[in-house]
């Protein structure tokens, strides 16, 4: 689902990171600037490898041998960061449904499929600046879930959110990585996070990889 190799020089910094998953779930483990977030930048189209491939899905994104770079609007490789940015002027229900309105897709999940996934039935008519940081975690998953993605880039989705909070968003990413249908790969910090969710590990040092390890379920 995953095949990476990628070579950026980033002023000081070296990524050359590589590998490969045929898991629901992949783990990028590492401590802050490791490099996880670069990578995950790489594959979503937003930083040019210097060198490399990438191929998510079975489908090339970029080959630097072959010279293939598919557009960052054109990849369905939806990013979810550490913030949710929700736009504030909209509701629940708006921000939801915009990455399938800007696309003009028609394919992918339900909206009704997506807000019973997450548990967003009480909070379509909201606005973002009332709901708790776990809330607007979920719906910034749900609104990437409705861009008809193929894959999902989860970047540290908790690290902004303080102990309770990251309890009460827990249980919705357990059933969102039990529902997947596309490959996900989370990004963290946190064991406990792997623990819960992830099927494969890859762990992430000074812009190299340093192993690559499976979880038993």
């Amino acid at each position: 689902m995953f095949d990476v190799a990628v070579q950026k020089r980033l002023g000081d910094f070296s990524l050359d990171a590589k590998f490969t998953s045929d898991m629901p779930v992949t783990a990028l483990f590492g401590p802050s600037g490791a490099g996880k977030t670069s990578l995950v930048n790489a594959i979503a189209g937003l930083l040019r490898p210097d060198a490399g491939r990438i191929v998510v899905a079975g489908n090339r994104l970029f080959d630097s041998a072959s010279g293939v770079e598919i557009p960052v609007h054109r990849r369905r490789v939806r990013v979810v960061f550490q913030e949710s940015r929700l736009f504030p002027h909209l509701s629940v229900r708006q921000n939801l449904l915009y990455g399938r309105w800007i696309l003009g897709r028609g394919a992918g999940p339900e909206l009704n499929e997506v807000v019973q996934l997450l548990g967003l039935e009480d909070l379509l008519s909201r606005r973002p600046r009332t709901l708790s940081g776990g809330e607007r975690q979920r719906i910034a998953i749900g609104r990437a879930l409705l861009a008809d993605p193929m894959a999902l880039l989860l970047d540290e989705p908790l690290a902004s959110l303080d102990e309770p909070r990251k309890q009460e968003i827990f249980p919705y990413l357990e059933r969102l990585v039990a529902a997947a249908k596309t490959p996900i790969l989370y990004v963290t910090h946190a064991r406990a996070e792997i623990e819960r969710l992830a099927n494969v590990v890859v762990a992430i040092e000074a812009g190299r990889v340093k192993s690559i390890d499976r979880i038993a379920r």
